[in-house]
């Protein structure tokens, strides 16, 4: 490749001249090819410790006049073949006209002038394609790809200098991470490592130290460990192998492989060392953790952040933190956590204003809403860009408030200062609160249910005055006053400041009335409630008398969700509890429906209207509990496999017991997936699920402990897994909620508390305070830590059992043995995992369908086991392999979906290696008829066998006139002879 001049000052220190000319030299690095001795060796091991791109460019071309004591490098190659191209091209168009200059310094200008010619004019070939990888890095991708051996549709994500330790000794080299493969290469006095990992393939990755191995990198698969160290930055590297392996276990789960995110802003200007790819995984990260802080919709994006204090009025502080900006959302978190945390929508914004510095309030903001609350912002370091940023997405915002056709109040940017005012930025201003939830349905039997403005509880629980019900009334007054309060000091709606104030009026149980309208704004619901109207009215009209698997499965549950609650003893709430799960499946075809989302979703009825308790189960099942309701559980398989690690570190002396009963494994799904609402008293578990919408599942986690702990000693004396659960069981029903004011329910685990002497009576308010003061040490951002390492193990686990599920599904007389099985299963994958790598001619192909059954969702097309069958068949046919192959594929693929599965494939195999020379005979005749042949040559085949016919019946008749005609000569001569 051509480069662009660099001085060179010592030409000869570690290369060879092997070409020259007066104006050029062209060199080879000592070492590279056969001959090097000793010198080679030493230059080889400085090219992989010292220099990434040494080993791509063993050959060079200088330039160089006879007077001058400075070279330039103007190109570079990998090979002999690409060097010598450059050479030649060099003498057939530039020695003749280099000779007629006279000045050395216009030579060496004129060289340089047309090097870079020809550089810009192949970037310019380049464009089109997206090329922003320029520099180190590009030179890097490139010798990845030569050592490698990987594609051009394999990108490089970025490369680091390291050790990896073989044995006890450090070998080091250069770590490659690419979207779907970890490499390592190492050169060292002679000694060559090469590794190649698939992310796929990874079943434990951590960061950690020992007296073996210093501050290092574990990488595990199901075969090796593999231990990496010495990085300039260890925490860089990590989180970005984290990121790596979490989008392949993504693609094992559900198929999504990676995909460039277009949408996100690509810099003006690439970094030389940087590539788009590592920027694109840097800004999802950063984009995920801003939505999962603020509890934003899936598809905000953030743009930026900057430090800054805020005004608390409540306190009268000016609060350290950071601002964060995106498309539709201003966002404040202080530094010290849970010290104030704000949500501002923008389409709540009416005024932002500049306001005159000073020393005390340095480049101070402020922000308007609708709803009369002003935030104040101080220390922005850019305000003007940070201005023109809001006054920017404030003029996208829709011009007119969705679901409303009244003209709105106008938002504007104001500047104080006369002289830099830029001319004010309007957007109307949207609803505060959402619309009657389904007044856009039309035709649809839930036009006119109570449901749809209202929750279940309402309509369904006695009107008893507050007075009447004595000091549960009085408590309740209390806590609606308590709230009132707040709204009134700390702001009402999303807005809110929410603050460690806000979560202790959580934890004292937020009151009845309230429950609904903080459950939408803690989980963010109320965002996307609000900016699409009229959804899911759609939803429910689309999927009114649609059948499929789900709804099956929905009408079964429907009368299992909440049977003792009156609301769900007739058709009104039933009705309701249908329309939103199918509408829901309807929505996420992905999910569909899962046992225990019918527990869940009939809770969130009881508080709100239908559109409410919709976008409620959009929350959970989307963005608070990931990956939990699908056919697999994979989401709450992982944080039960966090709840064992938690209790091996707070509760170790109960751990291996339960580990011995099998408990944590029954006990976790049911607690988890159902958030406790099907094995607690329902007043109590509403109460965990207050806390759960503000805190996330770091409640549930916390709760769960605090059972064990409360059970420690009766559970350690169990001898079996029915007397441990009995023993959970029987203290779940007894947590009581005893400042509830709705009339009691009986519960369904009532049973397990027959017995002579029943369990004393746990207060939930109790329980909740325990689990806080053992157990609050634990953080989200750890969480999300161990739910990575989890994550990892849990799918892999899946993975074996279903390569399990498919070997026992081959018939036992295939001939090969279980290992061999496994082992071509794991074949059969890989190649089907790299089509979705990089592309096939087949899309068919290229998509794996994980709600199919495990034999079905691997599959190869023609091109795949053409590629199998030349590097497994043990028939060497040579040139004639590609057509033996095919034919093959077509004789296997029996219901012509141009797709093979692996039992199909295994056939195939099986009759080439184990099956008697007959059958090997069998086999081979087949794959001369159709169906085997393609169909050019079974038209061929049937061309030549009519033309066989015909000539055959040519020759037959041929034969038999003279046959006849030898007869008559011979009655002629009898006669004559008569």
């Amino acid at each position: 490749m051509w480069l662009g001049p660099e001085e060179v000052l010592v030409a000869n220190a570690l290369w060879v001249t092997e070409r020259a000319n007066p104006f050029f030299v062209l060199q080879r690095r000592r070492g590279h090819g056969k001959g090097g001795g000793l010198t080679g060796l030493l230059v080889g091991t400085l090219d992989v410790v010292l220099d990434s791109s040494a080993r791509v460019a063993p050959y060079r071309i200088l330039h160089q006049t006879q007077d001058s004591q400075v070279y330039w490098t103007v190109a570079c190659g990998s090979s002999r073949k690409e060097i010598t191209k450059h050479w030649e091209w060099l003498e057939n168009n530039l020695l003749q006209t280099l000779s007629i200059f006279d000045n050395e310094e216009d030579i060496t200008t004129f060289v340089k002038g047309k090097i870079h010619g020809i550089i810009a004019e192949e970037n310019k070939n380049l464009q089109p394609q997206g090329d922003e990888d320029p520099g180190k890095f590009k030179e890097a991708e490139l010798k990845m790809r030569k050592q490698f051996g990987m594609p051009e549709g394999e990108k490089l994500v970025n490369y680091y200098s390291c050790s990896y330790w073989k044995g006890r000794v450090p070998r080091q080299g250069w770590l490659y991470l690419t979207v779907n493969h970890l490499c390592f290469y190492s050169f060292l006095l002679g000694k060559e490592v090469s590794l190649v990992v698939q992310w796929v393939d990874v079943t434990r990755l951590e960061k950690n130290a020992t007296l073996l191995f210093p501050e290092s990198i574990r990488v595990d698969t199901r075969d090796q460990e593999l231990f990496f160290s010495m990085f300039l930055n260890i925490s860089e590297t990590f989180k970005l192998m984290e990121q790596l392996a979490n989008l392949a276990m993504r693609q094992l789960l559900d198929s999504e492989g990676f995909l460039e995110d277009k949408a996100l802003p690509r810099p003006p200007r690439p970094h030389r060392n940087i590539s788009a790819l590592k920027r694109d995984l840097d800004a999802r990260a950063k984009n995920e953790c801003y939505r999962a802080t603020f509890r934003l919709p899936g598809d905000e994006r953030l743009d930026g952040h900057t430090g800054c204090t805020l005004w608390t009025p409540f306190n009268k502080l000016h609060i350290p933190g950071q601002m964060f900006i995106s498309s539709n959302y201003i966002c404040f978190a202080s530094k010290e956590e849970d010290a104030c945390h704000l949500i501002i929508p923008l389409r709540e914004v009416t005024i932002v204003e500049k306001a005159d510095s000073s020393s005390v309030l340095p480049s101070p903001l402020s922000i308007s809403t609708k709803s009369k609350m002003t935030f104040l912002f101080a220390n922005l370091k850019d305000r003007d860009f940070l201005v023109q940023r809001i006054s920017d997405f404030l003029q996208k915002m829709p011009s007119k408030p969705p679901g409303n056709s009244r003209a709105g109040r106008k938002a504007s940017i104001v500047d104080s200062a006369p002289e830099s005012s830029p001319a004010p930025q309007e957007v109307s201003e949207q609803p505060a609160s959402p619309t009657s939830p389904l007044g856009g349905l039309q035709g649809s039997h839930a036009q006119e249910a109570p449901t749809a403005s209202q929750g279940l509880l309402k309509l369904f629980q006695r009107n008893t005055p507050m007075e009447d019900l004595g000091a549960k009334g009085a408590k309740e007054k209390m806590k609606e006053e308590s709230w009132n309060i707040h709204f009134f000091e700390f702001g009402r709606g999303m807005c809110m400041y929410r603050t460690t104030r806000t979560r202790e009026l959580v934890l004292k149980g937020i009151p009845e009335s309230l429950r609904g309208e903080l459950w939408l704004l803690f989980s963010g619901a109320w965002n996307e409630m609000v900016t699409h109207p009229g959804y899911y009215a759609e939803l429910v009209e689309k999927s009114t008398g649609k059948n499929s698997l789900a709804t099956e499965e929905i009408e079964r549950d429907l009368h299992r969700s909440m049977p003792e609650h009156p609301a769900f003893q007739n058709e009104l709430g039933i009705a309701a509890l249908r329309r939103v799960l199918t509408a829901y499946a309807f929505r996420n075809p992905t999910i569909g429906y899962c046992q225990a989302m019918n527990i869940v979703t009939s809770v969130l009825l009881l508080y709100g209207s239908e559109e409410e308790a919709f976008w409620l189960l959009v929350a959970l099942c989307e963005r608070m509990l990931p990956d939990y309701y699908n056919t697999r559980v994979v989401g709450a398989l992982v944080d039960q496999g966090i709840f064992e690690e938690l209790t091996r570190d707070f509760l170790p002396q109960l751990s291996e017991k339960m580990q011995d009963l099998g408990v944590i494994s029954s006990i976790s799904l049911s607690w988890f997936l159902t958030l406790f609402l099907s094995v607690m008293p329902f007043e109590s578990a509403a109460v965990i699920v207050d806390c759960f919408f503000y805190e996330g599942i770091k409640v549930i986690l916390q709760v769960a402990l605090a059972i064990l702990d409360a059970n420690m000693e009766q559970l350690l004396g169990c001898s079996d897994e029915g007397e441990a659960m009995t023993v959970l069981g029987r203290y779940l029903d007894n947590v009581v909620n005893k400042q509830s004011v709705s009339p009691p329910i009986p519960h369904l685990h009532a049973l397990l508390t027959s017995g002579d002497d029943p369990p004393e009576e746990v207060d939930i308010f109790d329980l909740l305070k325990v689990s806080y003061e053992k157990f609050s040490s634990l953080r989200a951002e750890d969480i999300e830590q161990m739910r990575f390492k989890q994550r990892l193990k849990v799918i892999q686990s899946l993975e074996d059992t279903a390569k399990r599920s498919v070997v026992r599904a081959i018939p036992g007389d295939v001939g090969f043995s279980i290992e061999e099985l496994e082992d071509l299963y794991m074949v059969f994958k890989a190649k089907q995992l790299a089509s979705q790598y990089w592309g096939s001619s087949h899309p068919a192909a290229v998509r794996r369908d994980p709600s199919l059954p495990y034999l079905e969702q691997y599959r190869i097309d023609a091109n795949q086991f053409r590629e199998l069958f030349a590097s497994l068949t043990p028939w060497a046919c040579g040139s004639h392999t590609p057509v033996l192959a095919g034919r093959m594929f077509r004789l296997l693929d029996e219901n012509k979906d141009s797709l093979i599965n692996f039992k199909e494939f295994v056939t195939g195999m099986s009759r080439m290696y184990h099956g008697d020379l007959t059958e090997k005979l069998k086999v081979l005749y087949k794959l001369h008829l159709p169906p085997a042949l393609s169909p050019e040559e079974a038209e061929s085949a049937l061309e030549a066998t009519h033309y066989f016919t015909e000539n055959s019946s040519s020759e037959e008749a041929l034969q038999q006139e003279e046959q006849e005609g030898a007869g008559n000569n011979i009655q002629e001569k009898r006669g004559d002879g008569d």
